[in-house]
């Protein structure tokens, strides 16, 4: 009798592999536990007891590193490098423009002194001198790096006087350099009197002296406002206001205060290093322009450091 066969059975199919996570993390190999304390790594250089040791030296800031640092900083932006060029075109271009029209025109200059006919040039370079001063410092503020300045170097002393060391000494060099290169080029151009060994020295130590110190004290109002388009805007105002509020004051009984104000603006200041002062009357002479604006520069510096030292960034 035959044995009915049991059917096969059917073959299991194979079970697809399970679909991982796009965002499953991957295994992460624990890397190995240092050493115990005080057994050392070896083949690493300045480690002791299991503590790195920087090879490099380590020292507090001083003044010297501030000032190579601000150095730094001013000489690798592009706005020193206009604003100084526009400086340099304007004293260049306007103080032999004027030589050579008044060379033109065969006019008498009479007593004049030839390097007055620098005045022009140097006026209109304040306004680079004064936005250079305020962008030293504001500038910091307006973009935050000023933190990190401080940061680095937390005295607000030494930061202040590295950014005045620093911005004092290029505006002087620059300013004492072309106004000497104009003074030569106006002096062979015209047909007049030597200037004395007193009037160089004046009409270009002299004004660079001044306006290195009226940048300073633009540097001091940056410090104090915080705001670069505000200070720059206060700068001028001390620069031009007082000469165009003389020039409208008609009535008679100010008369006093518009001839104030017409021998200690800043333009008559300046004039007066060229021995050519916009007034007839009494006021500052020879280098008296100089120590009031270095006291006055002194008073703002001295505010500007009281408001960096107690005031947040």
């Amino acid at each position: 009798m035959t044995t009915p066969s049991t059917p096969s059975t059917p073959p299991t199919p194979p079970t697809p592999p399970t679909p991982q996570a796009p965002y499953q993390q991957q295994a992460y190999q624990q890397p190995p536990a240092p050493q115990q304390h005080g057994q050392g790594v070896q083949g690493v250089q300045g480690v002791q007891g299991g503590y790195y040791t920087s090879p490099i030296p380590v020292r507090p800031a001083t003044l010297g590193d501030a000032i190579a640092s601000e150095w730094t900083k001013i000489r690798s932006v592009r706005s020193t490098m206009w604003t100084l060029g526009v400086m340099i075109v304007l004293l260049l271009v306007i103080g032999v423009l004027s030589a050579v029209a008044v060379s033109a025109s065969d006019a008498d200059i009479g007593t004049t002194p030839v390097l007055s006919l620098g005045f022009f040039g140097v006026l209109l370079g304040t306004i680079c001198v004064i936005t250079l001063g305020v962008m030293t410092i504001a500038s910091e503020y307006g973009t935050g790096m000023i933190r990190t300045t401080l940061t680095a170097s937390p005295s607000r002393a030494r930061v202040l006087s590295a950014k005045a060391i620093v911005f004092f000494l290029l505006t002087f060099v620059l300013t004492t350099v072309m106004t000497t290169i104009v003074a030569l080029l106006q002096t062979s151009i015209l047909d007049a009197a030597a200037p004395t060994g007193d009037e160089w020295l004046r009409s270009t130590v002299g004004v660079g002296l001044y306006l290195a110190t009226l940048g300073l004290l633009s540097l001091a109002v940056g410090a104090l406002i915080r705001h670069s388009a505000g200070a720059i805007t206060i700068m001028i105002g001390v620069v031009l206001l007082p000469l165009v509020l003389a020039i409208f004051m008609f009535a008679e009984s100010l008369r006093s205060i518009q001839e104030w104000l017409l021998e200690y603006s800043i333009p008559n200041q300046l004039s007066i290093f060229y021995d050519n002062s916009v007034t007839s009357s009494g006021g500052p002479s020879g280098w008296d322009p100089l120590w009031i604006m270095l006291g006055v520069t002194a008073v703002a510096l001295g505010g500007a450091f009281l408001a960096m030292n107690n005031r947040d960034v």
